[in-house]
């Protein structure tokens, strides 16, 4: 298990938010844009692959920053609960599970 760092949890939390925030804010300037439209009339008209690819941008975006997001909300309730990963120990390690070349 990996631990990532208190402040690097709320680093990832942050980008998760402005994901949230920013995109769809986006998506809807594309939606107003005459240019997603086949008539050129906002919302009438079959949609344009201008239309498409933001979509297909802004959905994979969310997704990537909702991922990100709830990385480092796991990060900071495993900070909180105290969980930390396993460290190697002499007798877990695999530099001492090996056998010394005179041994062979």
């Amino acid at each position: 298990m990996v631990r990532i760092p208190r402040g690097w949890a709320w680093f990832l939390v942050a980008f998760g938010a402005w994901n949230w925030v920013i995109w769809p804010r986006f998506a809807l300037a594309i939606w107003d844009d005459p240019r997603a439209w086949a008539t050129r009339v906002v919302g009438h008209g079959s949609p344009t692959s201008f239309l498409w690819v933001h979509a297909a941008l802004i959905a994979v975006s969310l997704a990537a920053g909702t991922a990100v997001g709830v990385l480092g909300i796991r990060a900071l309730l495993q900070a909180r609960r105290g969980d930390h990963a396993p460290t190697a120990t002499p007798s877990t390690s695999a530099a001492s599970r090996a056998v010394p070349r005179s041994a062979r």
